[in-house]
């Protein structure tokens, strides 16, 4: 039953929430000791509260995870996990994490709450709307970076990482119902019923229109920020954005992936050594040179 409940959580995503590290990365505080805990701290956090997270969600679907050919695999939606330990679970792991939050910081203890409610709202309604389904998704990411600012003093943090972290959370979410509508076809809208307010020609339209913007946002944080060197090395990192998107493209055009992003970041070799060297890069750029 533990087995079950930790695969209910989904470590898996938590690879979502290493942007919580943002903040402390760009503002030239990743090797101050005190900010970097603190960071670590608050990423374990959100950690337990997006899987709580998993687990509400996995109770509110668990009639449509059954019908679907993947996710009915799902402890909850197989009888593996009993219902009634996900919600105790889901109960106890929030309230932990809510105290421990604001032990830390009042302010991420409130960005923390808000992330849980919007998910919530997300769960019950939100995603059966159209467009709006994928927002909610990107103003996640957004609350993620935010959370992190919340930890540290910052100084030099920029508000352009917002606006980056907004158009690229929509690529990945578009992405992904792209990838969902390929998969389940004509049947896609029994399985999840926002999937009947997309076709592929439409998404393909906004994946275009964002993954282009987010090139281009990106591309003016790196020369016009106040945080980023004035010799405008950050530019160099540029290639590595364009390349990690095309790759994303082609893994959801060509190979039918995508509908688990997280997966791609985990498993796809390419992708990985991408976002190695623009890490490198910008480790380098920021605390070396």
């Amino acid at each position: 039953m533990l087995t079950a409940l930790f695969k209910t959580m989904r470590p898996r995503q938590w690879t979502k929430n290493v942007f919580i590290f943002a903040a402390l990365v760009f503002d030239k505080q990743l090797f101050i000791v005190d900010s970097f805990l603190r960071t670590l701290a608050g990423f374990a956090l959100f950690c337990l509260i997006s899987s709580s997270v998993y687990i509400f969600n996995d109770l509110a679907d668990v009639e449509a995870d059954r019908q679907h050919p993947e996710k009915k695999n799902r402890p909850i939606a197989s009888g593996k996990l009993p219902v009634n330990v996900a919600w105790v679970a889901g109960i106890l792991i929030v309230a932990v994490t809510i105290v421990l939050a604001y032990l830390l910081a009042p302010a991420f203890s409130a960005v923390v709450a808000g992330y849980f409610v919007l998910n919530l709202a997300y769960s019950k309604w939100l995603k059966h709307i159209p467009i709006l389904d994928v927002l909610i998704i990107s103003a996640g990411f957004v609350l993620r970076v935010g959370a992190g600012v919340t930890l540290i003093a910052v100084e030099r943090f920029s508000p352009w990482l917002y606006i980056v972290m907004s158009l690229l959370s929509l690529f990945l979410g578009f992405g992904k119902r792209r990838a969902e509508l390929a998969l389940l076809a004509h049947g896609a809208g029994s399985h999840r019923k926002v999937l009947d307010g997309y076709t592929l020609p439409l998404l393909d339209q906004y994946i275009m229109i964002v993954s282009g913007t987010t090139i281009v946002a990106y591309s003016l944080y790196t020369f016009s920020a106040p945080n980023v060197p004035e010799n405008h090395s950050m530019m160099l990192t540029i290639p590595f954005v364009v390349y990690t998107i095309f790759r994303y493209l082609y893994l959801i055009e060509v190979e039918h992936a995508g509908g688990t992003p997280e997966e791609i970041l985990l498993s796809d070799r390419p992708f990985q050594i991408a976002m190695f060297l623009w890490a490198i890069v910008v480790i380098v750029i920021f605390y070396v040179s």
